[in-house]
């Protein structure tokens, strides 16, 4: 027998695929690897600049002054809660802390129910120039705070130096109205035609139908108007003087001297103050990211 192929035979392809080894994907495979290492490797770098200031703060604020400005930023060489205690009682921590959940619960839950209560009617078009309305809220997202006007009208309402006027000054925000009205928009309009056949009010629908079904844009919104509230410091020195009625961020200026600042007690002082808003972001967090995702993307 020949092992010399004659000149006239054909070679079969298929035969010879049949007897191939060819790797399947691999340049896929490192491109996929390589694509993961580096997204990983930009999380972490993102990681690291988001976590590493709230290491700093918490290595301060279980330091002693003079070990604070004998090395800032490293680990403390003992471990101790001294300034926890000493700041609670030096910012008068339970007297701040009490007006901060007063103006942040009161301001939060007076301002989603009625932004609830105009947003429906602007995402559905039943008021004229609702398109205009929600123009003009968006247009309201680029434009500085009016504090002069502002604070000529607190004054001219006699609600200077009130509660009930630095309630006031946080029942307009736009970007709550606007997470709103954008994820109303993906409800189904045949909702209000049901109801209505059936005889069921406007505040009715709304209170027992609308509100169930957008809880994850309430959850949005209810987060970012209450932190911003909770960490608002121009507002509390402008227009509070009374210190019975200062919010916690106002207590922290006692740690603020006139020769320096005491850094790991007002680090602990900010770290206490932290803690109920981390807690409200945790309790609210399944429903924030599709409340956030919903308010941009629909129309």
């Amino acid at each position: 027998m020949s092992l010399i192929a004659e000149p006239d035979a054909v070679i079969d392809p298929d035969a010879v695929n049949d007897h191939m080894v060819v790797p399947r994907g691999s340049s896929a495979r490192r491109k996929r690897i390589t694509r993961k290492v580096v997204s990983y490797g930009l999380l972490l770098l993102f990681a690291a600049f988001y976590i590493g200031p709230l290491l700093i703060l918490i290595f301060a604020s279980l330091k002693s002054l003079p070990e604070f400005f004998k090395n800032p930023t490293g680990l403390p060489e003992s471990f101790s809660l001294t300034n926890f205690t000493e700041a609670w009682e030096l910012a008068n921590f339970p007297r701040y802390l009490m007006n901060s959940l007063i103006y942040t619960g009161v301001a939060t839950a007076l301002f989603v129910i009625m932004s609830v209560f105009v947003a429906f009617p602007i995402a559905r078009g039943y008021v004229r120039g609702a398109g205009a309305m929600l123009t003009l809220y968006v247009v309201a997202l680029f434009l500085p705070p009016a504090l002069i006007p502002q604070f000529q009208l607190i004054l001219n309402l006699g609600l200077y130096n009130t509660r009930q006027g630095y309630i006031l000054l946080f029942l307009i925000n736009p970007i709550g109205l606007i997470i709103l009205v954008n994820y109303i928009k993906s409800i189904p309009r045949e909702l209000d035609e049901s109801a209505a056949i059936d005889g069921c009010g406007y505040v009715r629908f709304v209170w027992s139908i609308l509100i169930p079904l957008i809880r994850p844009a309430i959850a949005t919104v209810t987060v970012i108007h209450a932190i911003g509230i909770w960490n608002e410091l121009i507002l509390a020195t402008v227009y509070l003087t009374d210190e019975d009625l200062y919010p916690i961020t106002r207590g922290l200026i006692v740690f603020e001297g006139v020769y320096g600042s005491d850094w790991p007690k007002l680090a602990a002082a900010v770290l206490m103050l932290m803690f109920p808003m981390l807690v409200l972001f945790m309790f609210l967090q399944r429903f924030i990211i599709s409340g956030l995702t919903s308010g941009a993307v629909k129309g």
